[in-house]
C-alpha cells in the first residue's frame, strides 16, 4: 500500500502518518525501487490501534508505552491514569460552567468590567448610580476587579465582608458618594511644584498645601475605606504596584490617597 492508501483505509491523514514516523510510533515500511513506501497490513494493525489510543485522550509519549515492548506501564495502568486525568478535567468543567451560568443568570446582567465573582456583580450593581455620575467610582469599580482578580482564594471571603460593608447601608452609600465627589473635585487640581506621582518617595507637594480639599479627601477616604483591604506591608513589597497604582490618577487625586493610606497604616494596632 501506498501512504494515501494506508491513510484513507485507517481513517487518518498522511501527515499524521508521517507524524507518526516522526515520533517514532510507526515503523518506517520498506521502500520500492522507485522510491516509495510500501505499507504492510502489520503498519494498518498498528496505526489503527494508535488511532485509537489517541482517540482515548493518550498523549503520543504514553502511546509509544503501550506500544513498546518494554514498556514501563501496560495499557490498563495507562487507561486507568487517563480515566482520573478525565475525572479531574470533567469535575473542573462542571464547576466552570455552574460560573458561567451564574453569569448568565445574574438578574442585573453582565457588568462592563466583567467576568467578576456574583458577589461583585451584585456590588456593582448597588452601586451602579454612583459610576454613572462620578469618573472616580467608575475608575473604583476597575481596581476593584483587580484587587479581586488578584486575592488568594482564600482571602476572596474576607474581601467580600469588607467590600460589602462599604455599601450595606445608605448611609455607607452616601459616605462613599461623598468620597468619589472630593476625588472628583481634585482631578484639576494642578501641581504647585514638579511632581512625580508615580515616585512615593517624592517629598514635593502635588498642589497648593494651603488647600484644604486634599487633607478633607485624604481623611473622609479613610473613614470610609475597610481595613481588610489595606495592605500588609505598603512600602517595599507593594511599591511596585502602589507606584502604578498612584500613577493613575491625577496628582492630587493620588496625593489624597497617599494620605489616606498613611493615616489608616498609622492607626493599625
Amino acid at each position: 500500500m501506498r501512504i494515501g492508501e494506508l491513510a484513507a483505509a485507517v481513517g487518518v491523514t498522511t501527515r499524521a502518518v508521517r507524524h507518526y514516523h516522526h515520533q517514532g510510533l510507526l515503523p518506517e515500511p520498506e521502500r520500492l525501487a522507485n522510491g516509495y513506501r510500501d505499507y504492510t497490513l502489520r503498519h494498518a494493525v498498528v496505526l489503527a490501534r494508535i488511532r485509537r489510543l489517541t482517540e482515548l485522550g493518550l498523549g503520543l509519549a504514553e502511546v509509544r508505552d503501550v506500544l513498546a515492548d518494554d514498556a514501563g506501564k501496560d495499557l490498563a495502568e495507562v487507561l486507568s491514569e487517563l480515566d482520573e486525568d478525565l475525572a479531574r478535567q470533567e469535575a473542573a468543567i462542571r464547576e466552570r460552567r455552574v460560573r458561567l451560568r451564574a453569569l448568565l443568570d445574574a438578574a442585573d446582567g453582565i457588568p462592563a468590567e466583567g467576568p467578576v465573582s456574583p458577589w461583585l456583580s451584585a456590588l456593582f450593581h448597588d452601586m451602579a448610580h454612583l459610576a454613572a455620575d462620578s469618573p472616580m467610582a467608575a475608575k473604583d469599580r476597575e481596581v476593584l476587579a483587580l484587587i479581586e482578580t488578584t486575592t488568594a482564594p482564600e482571602d476572596r471571603e474576607r474581601l467580600s465582608a469588607a467590600l460589602g460593608a462599604a455599601f450595606e447601608s445608605p448611609e455607607a452609600v452616601a459616605q462613599a458618594a461623598q468620597v468619589y465627589a472630593l476625588l472628583d473635585d481634585l482631578a484639576d487640581v494642578h501641581p504647585s511644584d514638579p511632581f512625580d506621582p508615580s515616585d512615593p518617595s517624592d517629598p514635593s507637594d502635588p498642589s497648593d498645601p494651603s488647600d484644604p480639599r486634599i487633607e478633607e479627601a485624604a481623611r473622609a477616604i479613610a473613614a470610609c475605606l475597610p481595613r481588610d483591604l489595606l495592605p500588609t506591608d505598603m512600602t517595599d513589597q507593594h511599591s511596585s504596584f502602589l507606584r502604578a497604582f498612584f500613577a493613575d490618577f491625577a496628582p492630587a487625586q493620588a496625593e489624597a490617597i497617599r494620605r489616606a493610606l498613611r493615616i489608616l497604616d498609622e492607626g493599625r494596632p
